[in-house]
């Protein structure tokens, strides 16, 4: 399973100031901190417009072009911008091989249950919450699931729950935060 890498938008108090506390009051996720995600609308993408370099290093496959198999590519690319961070993800990761990602530049953050079809929402953090499925409280300060185990039955339970609901249809992601000091 590769670990793919890309930039996100911060979505906390300092950065998204107004829109945080609007979200907070929504969602009633006091928990948080900050949401750290690939979910589109909370923490949009860096890479919003490709150049031609970025073709050379990123996924060539459909809703996966924002995510790049080269980390130094995708730091160049953001460096120094204020209210970014560096990820590095896995799609449908299985326990092993999330227990030997051991790369000391990432910090692991916890899973993400993101929108299969386009993978650009977050049911966990975007969708008012699937109370048949998890508890919002489940989450922790990043607004994320912190046992793979808990993440795939959670995947499962929002899938035959909530069967005509395109949210819940969801990709489980490991997510993993780049240290600033690595």
């Amino acid at each position: 399973m590769p670990l793919y890498h890309t930039a996100v938008h911060r979505f906390d108090p300092e950065c998204a100031g107004e829109r945080w506390r609007d979200y907070i009051a929504w969602s009633g996720l006091e928990q948080l901190r900050e949401v750290v995600s690939l979910d589109q609308l909370l923490c949009p993408n860096f890479f919003e417009s490709l150049t031609t370099e970025d073709w050379e290093y990123n996924v060539h496959e459909d809703f996966k072009t924002d995510l790049f198999h080269n980390l130094e590519h995708v730091l160049r690319r953001a460096a120094a911008r204020r209210c970014f961070q560096v990820l590095g993800v896995m799609q449908s990761p299985s326990a092993v091989e999330v227990a030997e990602m051991r790369d000391p530049r990432f910090e692991f953050c916890g899973f993400d249950l993101l929108e299969a079809e386009a993978g650009g929402i977050s049911a966990l953090v975007n969708c008012g919450g699937f109370e048949r499925s998890f508890s919002n409280q489940e989450l922790n300060p990043l607004g994320l699931i912190g046992d793979h185990e808990r993440a795939l039955e959670i995947q499962a339970c929002l899938a035959a729950e909530y069967p005509d609901e395109p949210h819940a249809r969801c990709d489980v992601w490991a997510i993993y935060r780049y240290s600033l000091g690595s």
